[in-house]
């Protein structure tokens, strides 16, 4: 744009210098090298700046595929981080799991174990409760009977039964038995049942002390076998309370392994997730390297093509300088050219003279330019009428000139003007509008996380509830399966039975149309004139039995697809039944791990729309900066009523209009339209 402005202002540049040559003694060969060492500085000065500008754009392209390099290397190196930690959660679970059903194991032999003890238990205090009764028993007998052989005159009926109960206990020692018998034998009067007087002398001194020692001996017994059951109780006991905090311990560790295998499993899932988007975005970011890569390459080709054009450009203006300033052409036109230059200043003074008052002129010129005025409605041409009428004539063309110098001045001074707002404008605009949105997506995101943290929580409720419908839904199938199992396994049968029937009603026919098909045809012909008759044996209804037959195949079919299709239905029921308590216990579980991780992102969400809300401040504020800097900038880049084009397009008229202005003064008859 500046470009064509400026070639704008060297073609009127041109034209107004050639109506002044008759005031210098500039020829048009100097004019020229000047205006094209000005075009020589000028493309000088543009390739510099193209190149201060490419220099950024290259720096931009060296940070760019620095920090993307970096990013993806950062990136890379996070997906192996992630890599390895799911990795070794993958062992963690593998030994949490082994660790786990290990311990199971070890319950299951510690509960046997228990049952073990018990029974053993169980059976050690069987046999201690009949041997102290024993203990007990005899202790008894042998007391009753040192009870009646310790008095001096003892019923002697009494103490034979007493001792004869002592010789028949099972704990009695074999020997003591025999001391018994011997004594009991010694004196007929306790062997026979003989009355006595009650006066008689005690003479059983050895059977007393042989009792007491059994007495002695039994308490003795009995008290060690009570020890021995104690210790026995305690001994167990302390087994069994062994067992119990064995099987506490290892219960209580599966507990903890357990729940550290669901957190390690949903570490996992969330390494396992953060992979996947890391691994997105590092795609996207070597994307956007490849896209850069190519753009800065092709950046580069376009920069250098454009480099070596503008040198090319500036090669050919330094050839044409040199040329036109070489003595072929500048020598013969200091040469030539004074002489054509006075002739033009004769010429030019004669015509100022003779112009110098010419009031017909002065007013044809006024009303030219008010003619245009009023049509392009210029207040400077209306000016201008005025001062063409009012001031001397030459006056009033220099007026003009100073005027077209002017008005082409302010063209690219305002085309200047026009690039510098609309950079400025395009990069305010493109802050407010990058501010807007970016304020719009943190709403955006702030309502979606407000959204989101109410649909966690609705979430959180509607799992707790389904889990609820899932045990509903789980025993409902469980009622509605073991009625359907029974249907079925009765259609079945029934089904088979029929097929046996069909069966056997379609062997009965398919015999008989087998035979009757083996009939032999007749030989003899019948005679051309006989009546019509038959001539050939009957076969049986071949037709009739046949679609009998071919019904009858089709109700076979029919009672085999009612068992194949009930079996497959029973059993896909069957699989289906196990598939949906599979699948509902499975959901359950994924909706109770759901809820927890429902629950940690909720919180999440809210640590998120905290920093969203704050971020939402701050972009605020940016835009408001950039808001007031547009402000700023409406006074000289924002058009008021009228646009740059048609300011442009209102100068370039004034101009025209100025020029005709000047060749009517110059006596220069103009073209009528």
């Amino acid at each position: 744009m500046k470009m064509q402005a400026l070639a704008l202002a060297v073609l009127f540049a041109g034209a107004a210098a050639s109506s002044v040559r008759s005031d210098s003694s500039v020829t048009p060969i100097q004019k020229v090298m000047t205006l094209m060492e000005e075009m020589k500085a000028k493309a000088i000065a543009a390739k510099n700046d193209e190149e201060v500008k490419f220099s950024a754009f290259s720096q931009w392209c060296t940070n760019t595929k620095a920090s993307k390099s970096d990013e993806i290397a950062a990136g890379e190196e996070k997906m192996e981080m992630l890599k390895a930690e799911i990795e070794k959660a993958k062992v963690l679970i593998s030994k949490l799991t082994d660790r786990i059903l290990e311990l199971e194991e070890d319950v299951g032999r510690w509960k046997k174990d228990q049952a073990s003890a018990t029974a053993v238990r169980e059976k050690e205090k069987a046999d201690f409760t009949a041997t102290v009764t024993d203990y007990s028993e005899s202790i008894d007998a042998v007391e009753g009977a040192l009870s009646v052989l310790k008095k001096q005159a003892f019923d002697r009926k009494q103490a034979a039964a007493s001792l004869l109960q002592v010789q028949s206990l099972r704990l009695t020692p074999a020997s003591s038995k025999k001391v018994i018998t011997s004594f009991l034998q010694q004196d007929p009067e306790l062997a026979y049942d003989a009355p006595e007087a009650n006066a008689y002398e005690f003479q059983s001194g050895g059977v007393v002390e042989m009792l007491e020692k059994l007495m002695d001996e039994f308490s003795s017994k009995k008290t060690d076998l009570e020890k021995e059951e104690l210790g026995a109780q305690q001994g167990f006991e302390q087994i069994f309370q062994q067992l119990a905090d064995n099987i506490e311990n290892a219960e209580f560790e599966i507990a903890k392994k357990t729940k550290h295998r669901a957190e390690t499993e949903a570490a996992k899932a969330e390494a396992e997730g953060d992979l996947a988007q890391t691994t997105a975005d590092r795609d996207e970011d070597q994307k956007y390297l490849d896209d850069t890569i190519a753009l800065c390459k092709q950046k580069t080709s376009d920069f250098e093509s454009r480099q070596t054009l503008r040198a090319e450009e500036i090669e050919a203006i330094s050839k044409a300088i040199e040329i036109i300033g070489s003595e072929t052409v500048a020598g013969a036109g200091d040469k030539h050219l004074p002489a054509l230059l006075q002739i033009r200043k004769k010429s030019s003074l004669a015509q100022l003279r003779s112009s110098a008052s010419n009031p017909a002129l002065q007013r044809k010129l006024a009303a030219f330019l008010s003619e245009r005025a009023q049509k392009s409605g210029s207040r400077l041409l209306a000016e201008m009428a005025q001062q063409a009428g009012a001031n001397p004539f030459i006056k009033v063309k220099k007026m003009i000139k100073d005027l077209i110098v002017k008005l082409m001045e302010e063209a690219t001074s305002e085309t200047e003007h026009k690039g510098w707002c609309d950079t400025e404008l395009t990069t305010n605009k493109q802050t407010r509008d990058k501010k807007s949105a970016e304020i719009a997506e943190l709403e955006s995101l702030i309502e979606d996380l407000t959204a989101t943290i109410a649909s966690l929580t609705q979430d959180i409720a509607d799992l707790t509830a389904a889990v609820k419908e899932l045990d509903e839904a789980m025993a409902k199938e469980t009622e509605d399966r073991t009625a359907s199992k029974a249907k079925n396994t009765e259609t079945i049968a029934e089904a088979k039975a029929a097929q046996v029937a069909v069966e056997q009603a379609m062997a009965v026919l398919k015999d008989f149309y087998a035979k009757s098909a083996t009939a032999t045809a007749l030989v003899q012909q019948p005679a051309v004139d006989a009546p019509e008759t038959f001539d050939k044996p009957y076969k049986g209804l071949g037709s009739e039995g046949g679609g009998v037959v071919d019904f009858l195949e089709v109700i076979l079919t029919d009672f085999s697809r009612l068992e194949s299709e009930t079996t497959s239905s029973e059993a896909e029921e069957e699989e289906t039944y196990k598939t949906f308590m599979f699948e509902s216990k499975k959901d359950k579980a994924l909706k109770e791990g759901e809820i927890k991780l429902k629950s940690g992102t909720k919180t999440d969400k809210q640590s998120a729309l905290q920093t969203a809300e704050e971020d939402l401040k701050t972009t605020k504020e940016e835009l408001d900066k950039a808001l007031e800097y547009y402000e700023k900038l409406k006074p000289t880049c924002v058009d008021s009523g009228i646009t740059y084009e048609e300011r442009v397009k209102r100068r370039e008229e004034e101009i025209v209009s100025l020029q005709e202005a000047l060749k009517i003064l110059e006596g220069t008859d103009l073209p009528t339209k």
